[in-house]
């Protein structure tokens, strides 16, 4: 396992990623839960341009907690991922290179990451604080009405998460299961 340095917009860095494989990602992303993906679905449904540009992209799938003071955000723990993933692969077609959050993805998500090259990364559950202090910048870009379930732009600096599934359909959890059963 190695750790990689990462800078988004991603490009063709990303073949180089496997399961398991550490990532200090920084630069700008963009943070979107299920309503927000919903939304973004049906915009394309109806031919019209999305809020947010993809190629190259990052979704963090996280609701940010209010601002404390001197902060641009509070805790920015990450949710299910497996809510995003009816909307996932038409995403990843549109170029979006990585998401980010916790739990499994379905198979379909996984053959479309395979399809267009993309990666998903988990970040730690339960260290929403601390991964809030990673965000250097936040702001509501698209659904503000929203909430804290809008989509927001995040400037990241150095944010930690784990490879989980890569471009080839490699999955960390499914390599943890068979070594647990090899004993």
């Amino acid at each position: 396992m190695r750790t990689w340095e990462l800078r988004t917009p991603l490009g063709p860095e990303v073949e180089r990623l496997r399961p398991g494989d550490r990532v200090l990602l920084s630069g700008p992303l963009w943070a979107a839960r299920d309503v927000a993906h919903r939304l973004l679905a049906e915009a394309l449904r109806r031919g019209e341009p999305l809020p947010i540009e993809l190629r190259g992209g990052v979704i963090y799938y996280m609701g940010p907690s209010p601002a404390p003071p001197g902060r641009p955000i509070g805790a920015a723990g990450p949710t299910t991922s497996s809510r995003m993933d009816p909307y996932t692969p038409q995403l990843l077609a549109l170029g979006l290179r990585a998401t980010i959050g916790k739990g499994r993805r379905s198979p379909e998500v996984i053959r479309a990451m395979v399809e267009h090259r993309a990666v998903y990364l988990g970040a730690p559950g339960g260290c929403g604080a601390l991964l809030g202090l990673r965000v250097r910048r936040a702001e509501v870009v698209a659904f503000e009405e929203l909430g804290p379930e809008a989509i927001w732009r995040l400037e990241v600096e150095a944010l930690p998460l784990i490879v989980i599934n890569d471009v080839r359909g490699g999955d960390l959890y499914e390599e943890a299961r068979r070594r647990w059963r090899r004993g």
